[in-house]
């Protein structure tokens, strides 16, 4: 760690957090203690936090108290995780049709944000002081455990408007003193592309963080430009937002030359979990309560696909308790090499509009798909859309040319193949994959399973 690193991990960002009323640092040093403890401890603080968390809410939350009474459920009812299911799910649609009574009555200043949108209506939410630094203080940890600490150089590739918007003098002032630097993931011409790994080449950062289809896209740029950027001494890419495909781990990691990481969360949902070097996907046990459910709002063991929902322990002011997230996973029973004992999740499988249905009514990973594209090597890119049961729509983006009879035969024929033959393949071949309104890329789109 270079002196600079030191000044701000130790010294300047603590006290920017400190000015901020967060309390980043205590939570992230408690968070590196924690993460040694023997599984059996950690349960019982995830517990002990739940039990007066749900107390606290149950006291100030006008929206829980009125269903908590409604379903004869008192605070003290909550013990552990397994009592969760006395409670209902948390929907986007409950949020919206109770926002304001979903407000703790002893709430702090509360910031408005919302989700990208990219599965439908964006939700708008309130996140407090509370929920920011525990948010934090996980990504802190996380990115401590691949040697990388706040002020070494880093570059992210970020494409919220939230985010985009706030480049007002003090943020850029900041991100200067902090060495991180933003390239907006918008708008992503080779010009452009080509002018970010130029700046990635100049700065020579120690972490990348992002989008993995926008590094990706930097990576295959690059090769075609035959432009090395394995020699910068980058020491991980972070990626999260999206689903990371392993064609994009190979290509981040083989161009880049580093290990890619993965990070697993939303705005809403807050960091679930995190890849350590090892590869476990660990877990942000102690800060959220993470459930596996059936269609049927079951609860699944470990080893089966299921729905995510969890509780967020850090969102006391305006609480997330049961939340679906609509992504689909599985838990892990195993124990990790790197000898933390926080939990992990065994497989992440994206959004359940990641999914499609052929027309025989099997269920497939949009992969199943992406796969058939992937293989031909003049397509560039590829957008894929799920109309219904009779209508897949495919988007592709040539190498060079024009689409000619024979390439579109050859997409159709291997779409029908996997979704029936008698459902309609559209085929359409634009010059550009337009990102969605937030920036992030989304390669399968079913209307059908979502």
């Amino acid at each position: 760690m270079s002196l600079y690193t030191k000044l701000v991990s130790n010294i300047l960002f603590p006290l920017h957090e400190l000015v901020k009323k967060h309390d980043t640092t205590r939570i992230r040093k408690n968070l590196e203690k924690s993460q040694w403890s023997s599984l059996e401890s950690l349960k019982q603080e995830q517990a002990q936090r739940l039990s007066a968390f749900i107390s606290k809410v149950y006291q100030q939350v006008p929206y829980y108290k009125k269903v908590m009474d409604e379903k004869g459920v008192s605070s003290g009812d909550i013990q552990s995780p397994v009592d969760l299911n006395k409670l209902p799910f948390l929907t986007k649609a409950l949020i919206r049709d109770n926002f304001e009574e979903l407000r703790s009555a002893s709430a702090g200043p509360l910031s408005r944000f919302n989700t990208g949108g990219s599965s439908g209506q964006p939700l708008i939410f309130l996140l407090g002081k509370e929920r920011v630094s525990h948010d934090v203080a996980e990504k802190w940890r996380a990115t401590r455990w691949w040697d990388v600490d706040i002020g070494d150089n880093e570059i992210v590739a970020w494409g919220s408007p939230i985010e985009l918007g706030a480049q007002d003098k003090t943020r850029l002032m900041r991100d200067k003193l902090f060495r991180s630097e933003l390239i907006p993931a918008f708008d992503m011409t080779e010009e452009k592309i080509l002018a970010f790994i130029h700046k990635i080449r100049s700065s020579k950062p120690k972490m990348l963080f992002g989008y993995p289809s926008v590094f990706d896209l930097l990576a295959k740029t690059a090769e075609k430009h035959e432009i090395q950027l394995d020699n910068l001494g980058i020491k991980v890419a972070f990626v999260t937002s999206e689903r990371l495909y392993p064609y994009q781990r190979e290509n981040i990691q083989r161009v880049f030359g580093c290990p890619v990481a993965n990070g697993y969360g939303g705005r809403d949902a807050g960091f679930i979990a995190h890849e350590c070097p090892q590869g476990g996907m660990h877990l942000s046990f102690e800060d959220i309560v993470v459930e596996i459910i059936d269609e049927h709002g079951m609860p699944l063991p470990a080893g089966e696909k299921g729905e995510i929902v969890v509780t967020h322990l850090g969102t006391s002011e305006f609480p997330f308790i049961r939340y679906k997230t609509g992504d689909i996973a599985t838990l892990s029973n195993k124990a990790c090499l790197c000898g933390r004992n926080l939990p992990m999740l065994e497989s992440i499988e994206g959004r359940s509009t990641d999914f499609v249905q052929a027309m025989d009514g099997t269920m497939m990973h949009g992969l199943a798909l992406i796969y058939i594209l992937r293989d031909l090597d003049w397509v560039a890119a590829f957008k894929i859309v799920q109309e219904s049961l009779l209508l897949t729509r495919v988007e592709v983006v040539l190498t060079s040319g024009k689409l000619n009879k024979e390439q579109c035969t050859l997409i159709v024929s291997g779409f029908k193949k996997r979704l029936g033959e008698s459902v309609d393949i559209e085929v359409k071949q634009l010059s550009e994959i337009s990102p969605e309104k937030s920036g992030k890329y989304r390669y399968v789109i079913s209307k059908v399973t979502g």
